[in-house]
C-alpha cells in the first residue's frame, strides 16, 4: 500500500469561495465604514438639531423670565416713593391720587410676580438654563422680601433686581450661542441669529427704562453711578442690528413693531434726555405714562422673539427630520449593494468552481508525484492554466529522470544534457550541471582541506597531528602482524645558526632541502613527517632488525652533512638521529616519541652528528628522570627544599656586604642532595620556574628578617640565581616583584645572577632583564668566561655585576693572571662591580686585592652556611680578609 505524502494538499486547503468572499469582503468592509460614516453624521446632525431647538426654546423661556424680572422693578420702585412721605410731598400730588396710584402699583407688582414665577417654573430641568433659573428663584425671593419691609432701601432693592436680571441675561446669551452650532443647516443658522437679535434687543430694550427712572427718583440720590445712556446706547446699537435680519417674515414683523406708537413714544422720550444731559426730570405723570407705554414695547418685542423662536424651532425641527430620512436612504442604500455583492460573488464563485474542480482534481494528483495527463474546459483563462499545467507535468517527468540520474551518482548520464524547454529549462540544467560540479568541487575541496590539516605548509611532509596517527596506525598493524617498527627522530645541528646568519628564508630553503634529501634517503615505502621547526621523524614498518634502522640513521646523518646551496651561498649544517624500536604489543605512539626523542637527544650530548639508540641505558635515564621530576615536585610541596647563603665581602675592608642564596634538598633516604643533582632536570621541564619562585620568595623574607633583627644588616645585598627558561617567560618580572612585596625587601639590594648564554641568545629574557633594572633590581653575569661573550659586548647589556668563575680565579696557567686583571679592568672600565668567586687560598686573595677587585666569596672565606649558622658569620666569627 502507499503512503501519502503528509504534505498532500488535497483537501485541505482554502476552498475557492473563501478567497472569493474575501475579495468580497474588502469592498464591502470600505461600504460599511462609509454607511456607518454617513448614518454616524446624519446622527449628530439630528442630534445638532434636537439641541439647536432645545436652545432656542430656553432663549425663549429666559427672556421671559429676565423681562418679568424687569417689570417688577418700576412697581416696587413706583410703592417705595408712594410710601415715603417726603417723596410725596416733592410730587405736589393730592393724597386721593397717590392711593390711587399706589393701589395700580401693589396691583401691577402682583401682576408681574406671576409672570415672573410662571416663566421660571417653565424652564424644564435639566435643559439649557435649568440651573440659572433655580438660582434666579432663589435670588429674586431674598429681593422680594427685602423689597416688602417696612423701610426698604429702594437703591438695593433696586441693584439685587438688577444682579437677578444681569444672570437671566447671561443665560440667555449661552443660550443663544449653544443654539448656534457649527452643524445647523443654514435655514437654521439664519434663524437663531434672528433669535439672538431680538433676544438681545429685548433686553436692551426692557433695561434702559429702569435705569432712566432710577434717575427721576429719589434712589439716584445716593451717589450710585446708574448710567442709563450707556444702557440707552447698547439699545440703540441693538435695534440698528435688526437691519441684518434674515427671514423676510421677521422683517417684516420688526417693521410694525418699529413703526408703532409704543415704540416710538418710548424712544422718542428717552432720546431727548439722552441728547440733553442738563434736562431736568420729567413730571410724575409723564413717567406713569412713560411705563404705560414701556410695558406695551416691551410687549411687541416680547411677541417679535416668540415670533422668532418658534421660526428657529421650525428650522431646526426640519433639519431633524432631514437628517433622519438621509440616515434611512442610506442604510437602504448600503443594503442593497451588500446584497448585490453578495449575490454575484456567489455566483462568479459558483461558475469558476465547476471549471477549476476537475483542474484542481489533477493538479492534487500530480501534486502526489502521478505525472498524469492535464485536460480542462471552462473558462479561457481555466483552459489557460490547464495548458500551463500539462507543459509544467512534461517538463517534472524530464526533470525526474535528471534527479533519478544525480542521486544514482551517475552524473555522466546523457539526461544530464538534456535542457527543458524555455528560460526555466535553462535556469534548471544550469541549477544540475552546478551540482554536479559542486559535488566534484567538494571531493576536490575535502581532499585539499584533508591534506592541509594533515600536512607541513612548507615541506609538504606529514604534519605532527598526522605522525602521531600515522604512528598509531602502524603499531596496530605492527601489532597484528608481529612485526617490528621503527621510529627516527632527526635534529638538525647547527640550523639555528642558518637562521641568525641568513634569514629566515634561507632556514625555509634548507628545511625543504633537508626534506627532499630525506624522502630521497628512505625506502618507498618508509614516511618522513615534520614535527616542527628543525625536527623530523622517519616511520619505519616492516623492520628486519636494528641494525636497518641504524644504517638508515647513518644515511640519514650524512646526507644531512653535505653542503646546502642557498642562492649565492652556501650552508653546513649536519642531524643527530635517535632510533627507537617497538618489538611488542605494549608500546604506544607517545612512548615510542619520547624513546625516539631522547635517543635524539643523547646523540647531541655525545657530540651531534651521530646515531643513538634508544636502549635499556636511557630507559633507565627516563624513568630516573621521571621519578626525580616527580620527586623535585613532592619536595616543593613537602617543604624539603633548603637555602644555604655564601657570604659575600669587600676586598679592601674585609667587611660583610651580602649573601648568595644557594638551594638545597635534604631528600629523605639520600640525606643532602647537590644542585648538581637535579637543577638539570628541573630546568628541561618547567620546574625550574617552580623552584626560582620558592627561592625568591624564601630568600628575600629572609633576609627581610635579618634586615629587622640586626640594623647593620640593613644595606646587605642579597643574590638569587634565575634559570634562562624562566627569563624567557612573561611572568618573571611578576615572580620577582610579587617577591619583593611579600617580604619588604628593598629591590636596590637583589641581584639577580644570570649566565652569558642566555644575554647571548634569548631577546625575551634580555627584555624581562631590562624590566627588572627599570625597578631598581640589579643584574649580574654569573660565572663569567665560561661562555661566549666577549668584553665588549659588556656595555651593551643591561648588566650591573660581573662574576669572575672560578676555573679562572684557581687556574695556574700561564697568563692567567694577567687575564683576571684585564677582565677586572675592563668591568671597571664600563663601570661594573666584580665579584671573583671561588676564592680558596690566601695568594689568590692577595693578587685579587692586588688587581683592584671589589667582592670575593669562597671556601677561604666561608662555605655556604644554612640560615641558623649565618648569625655566627655574621658576629665576626670568619676568617679576616688578610
Amino acid at each position: 500500500m502507499r503512503l501519502r505524502s503528509a504534505s498532500r494538499p488535497s483537501g485541505r486547503g482554502i476552498p475557492l469561495w473563501v478567497y472569493l468572499s474575501a475579495l468580497v469582503l474588502v469592498p464591502t468592509i470600505g461600504v460599511v465604514a462609509l454607511t456607518a460614516f454617513l448614518v454616524r453624521s446624519a446622527l449628530t446632525e439630528a442630534a445638532t438639531a434636537t439641541s439647536a431647538e432645545a436652545a432656542v426654546l430656553a432663549v425663549a423661556q429666559l427672556d421671559a423670565a429676565r423681562s418679568g424680572v424687569e417689570h417688577e422693578i418700576i412697581p416696587v420702585l413706583s410703592i417705595g416713593v408712594l410710601r415715603d412721605p417726603g417723596a410725596v410731598a416733592l410730587t405736589g400730588l393730592p393724597s386721593f391720587l397717590v392711593q390711587a396710584q399706589l393701589a395700580d402699583a401693589e396691583r401691577a407688582l402682583a401682576q408681574a410676580q406671576q409672570v415672573t414665577d410662571a416663566a421660571l417654573v417653565a424652564v424644564p430641568a435639566g435643559s439649557v438654563g435649568a440651573e440659572v433659573a433655580e438660582r434666579a428663584a432663589a435670588q429674586l425671593a431674598g429681593v422680594r422680601t427685602g423689597a416688602s419691609g417696612p423701610q426698604p432701601d429702594l437703591f438695593v432693592t433696586y441693584t439685587q433686581y438688577l444682579a437677578v436680571s444681569d444672570l437671566l441675561m447671561a443665560a440667555q446669551r449661552d443660550a443663544a450661542a449653544a443654539a448656534d452650532g457649527d452643524d445647523v443647516s443654514v435655514a437654521t443658522d439664519h434663524a437663531t441669529h434672528d433669535v439672538e437679535l431680538i433676544a438681545r434687543l429685548a433686553r436692551t430694550a426692557s433695561r434702559a427704562i429702569p435705569l432712566f427712572l432710577s434717575t427721576q427718583t429719589t434712589i439716584s440720590g445716593n451717589g450710585a453711578a446708574l448710567d442709563w445712556r450707556a444702557a440707552w446706547r447698547s439699545y440703540t446699537d441693538a435695534r440698528d442690528q435688526m437691519t441684518e435680519l434674515a427671514q423676510p417674515a421677521l422683517v417684516a414683523a420688526w417693521d410694525d413693531v418699529r413703526t408703532s406708537d409704543a415704540l416710538t413714544a418710548v424712544d422718542d422720550v428717552l432720546a431727548a434726555q439722552a441728547d440733553d444731559a442738563t434736562a431736568a426730570p420729567i413730571p410724575i405723570l409723564q413717567v406713569a405714562a412713560l411705563v404705560s407705554r414701556n410695558t406695551d414695547r416691551d410687549a411687541a418685542l416680547t411677541g417679535l422673539l416668540q415670533t422668532a423662536v418658534g421660526s428657529a424651532q421650525a428650522a431646526a425641527a426640519a433639519d431633524h427630520e432631514a437628517a433622519d430620512d438621509r440616515r434611512d436612504k442610506i442604510l437602504l442604500a448600503a443594503l442593497g449593494v451588500l446584497l448585490s455583492a453578495t449575490l454575484g460573488a456567489a455566483l462568479t464563485g459558483r461558475s469558476i468552481s465547476r471549471s477549476l474542480g476537475v483542474l484542481a482534481g489533477q493538479a492534487d494528483q500530480v501534486s502526489r508525484g502521478e505525472l498524469v495527463e492535464v485536460e480542462g474546459g471552462g473558462p479561457r483563462e481555466v483552459r489557460t492554466v490547464s495548458t500551463a499545467l500539462g507543459s509544467a507535468v512534461a517538463s517534472l517527468r524530464r526533470i525526474q529522470a535528471q534527479s533519478a540520474a544525480v542521486a544514482d551518482g551517475d552524473l555522466s548520464s546523457p539526461v544530464l544534457e538534456q535542457p527543458l524547454p524555455g528560460p526555466l529549462g535553462e535556469v534548471v540544467h544550469a541549477s544540475v550541471q552546478q551540482i554536479v560540479e559542486s559535488v566534484r568541487e567538494r571531493e576536490r575541496l575535502q581532499f585539499a582541506l584533508t591534506h592541509q590539516a594533515t600536512h607541513d605548509p612548507l615541506t609538504g611532509l606529514s604534519n605532527r597531528a598526522q605522525a602521531r596517527v600515522l604512528v598509531n596506525s602502524a603499531l596496530h598493524r605492527a601489532q597484528r602482524a608481529g612485526a617490528m617498527t621503527g621510529l627516527l627522530f632527526v635534529d638538525l645541528d647547527g640550523f639555528k645558526a642558518v637562521n641568525d646568519g641568513f634569514g629566515h628564508a634561507h632556514g625555509d630553503a634548507v628545511l625543504q632541502e633537508v626534506a627532499r634529501r630525506l624522502l630521497a634517503t628512505v625506502r618507498s615505502g618508509d614516511v618522513v613527517c615534520r614535527l616542527g621547526g628543525d625536527e623530523f621523524v622517519v616511520l619505519v614498518e616492516q623492520v628486519e632488525g636494528e641494525r636497518d634502522l641504524v644504517e638508515l640513521a647513518e644515511r640519514i646523518v650524512a646526507v644531512s652533512a653535505r653542503p646546502i646551496d642557498v642562492g649565492a651561498d652556501q650552508v653546513w649544517i649536519g642531524a643527530s638521529v635517535g632510533v627507537a624500536v617497538a618489538r611488542d604489543a605494549g608500546t604506544d605512539a607517545d612512548v615510542l616519541f619520547a624513546e625516539a626523542d631522547a635517543a635524539a637527544y643523547r646523540a647531541k650530548g655525545h657530540g651531534r652528528g651521530r646515531a643513538e639508540v634508544f636502549d635499556e641505558a636511557l630507559r633507565a635515564e627516563l624513568s630516573a628522570r621521571a621519578e626525580l621530576e616527580a620527586a623535585i615536585t613532592a619536595a616543593l610541596r613537602n617543604g624539603e627544599m633548603q637555602l644555604h647563603y655564601q657570604p659575600v665581602l669587600d676586598v679592601a675592608s674585609s667587611r660583610l656586604t651580602g649573601y648568595e642564596a644557594l638551594i638545597r634538598w635534604n631528600r629523605p633516604g639520600h640525606g643532602m642532595v647537590p644542585p648538581d643533582s637535579f637543577i638539570p632536570t628541573a630546568e628541561a621541564t618547567r620546574l625550574i620556574c617552580e623552584l626560582d619562585r620558592w627561592v625568591l620568595h624564601e630568600a628575600t623574607r629572609q633576609l627581610a628578617q635579618w634586615r629587622a633583627e640586626d640594623p647593620a644588616a640593613a644595606d646587605r645585598t642579597l643574590a638569587v640565581n634565575i634559570s634562562g627558561r624562566h627569563l624567557a617567560e612573561a611572568g618573571v618580572v611578576d615572580d620577582v616583584l610579587d617577591a619583593l612585596a611579600a617580604s619588604g625587601f628593598p629591590a636596590e639590594l637583589l641581584i639577580v645572577e644570570v649566565t652569558e648564554t642566555v644575554l647571548v641568545d634569548d631577546p625575551a629574557a634580555i627584555g624581562n632583564l631590562a624590566v627588572l633594572r627599570s625597578h631598581g633590581v640589579s643584574i649580574a653575569i654569573d660565572d663569567f668566561g665560561t661562555g661566549f661573550t666577549s668584553i665588549g659586548q659588556l656595555r651593551s647589556m643591561p648588566v650591573d655585576t660581573l662574576k669572575i668563575d672560578r676555573s679562572f680565579i684557581a687556574s695556574a696557567e700561564a697568563g692567567n693572571r694577567e687575564l683576571v686583571a684585564l677582565i677586572i679592568r675592563a668591568a671597571h672600565t664600563f663601570g661594573l662591580t666584580v665579584v671573583a668567586e671561588g676564592v680558596e687560598e690566601v695568594d689568590q686573595l692577595e693578587l685579587l686585592r692586588a688587581d683592584a677587585c671589589d667582592l670575593v666569596q669562597g671556601y677561604l672565606l666561608s662555605r655556604p652556611l644554612p640560615a641558623a649558622a649565618v648569625s655566627a658569620f655574621r658576629d665576626g666569627a670568619h676568617a679576616p680578609v688578610a
